[in-house]
């Protein structure tokens, strides 16, 4: 519960460097996610290239902070894998919260960076990372140690909760 609670979204990183054991076990989580029908047809990209971080800082209006992560992660639908048609998104979601968790879980700060489902954000990030025509790049999440601290907000509102019926 605490790494659900106080995961909050960092934009600003120090350049501490990001370990392999901890990208590896990021993506261990975000491949414990659930998927419709077991299907998992999720692919990962791992990117520690400084031009490529700055690349992928200009993809989008909103992703900026990708060019002082340490690493980021581009979670990918792929369509090869989607056995159960409309839900790859859902699964690539889930598997985006588990990576966002187990990141703050580590000590470590992250963002999801929304690049699905706007085609001009998919073709930047497609040509970029030279990606399939199958592989659908559906989120970009920046990693590092945080250099930042925002403050705890409880995004719990009881009168969005309904018991029995509306």
């Amino acid at each position: 519960m605490e790494a659900i609670l106080t995961r909050q979204n960092i934009r600003k990183y120090t350049d501490q460097p990001v370990s392999d054991d901890l990208v590896t076990q990021v993506l261990r989580a975000a491949m414990a996610a659930p998927s419709a029908g077991n299907q998992q047809p999720w692919q990962f990209i791992v990117v520690r290239d400084r031009d490529s971080l700055e690349a992928i800082s200009t993809a989008s209006p909103y992703s900026e902070m990708a060019r002082d992560a340490q690493v980021a992660v581009v979670v990918c639908g792929d369509l090869t894998r989607e056995e159960r048609s409309g839900y790859w998104m859902l699964d690539c979601a889930a598997a985006t919260e588990n990576l966002l968790v187990a990141a703050n879980s580590l000590g470590l700060g992250a963002l999801w960076l929304y690049f699905y489902p706007r085609h001009e954000r998919i073709d930047a990030l497609r040509a970029l990372l030279d990606l399939p025509q199958q592989i659908i790049p559906f989120a970009v999440v920046p990693i590092g140690y945080p250099a930042e601290d925002p403050a705890q907000v409880d995004p719990f509102r009881p009168e969005l909760v309904h018991f029995e019926r509306w």
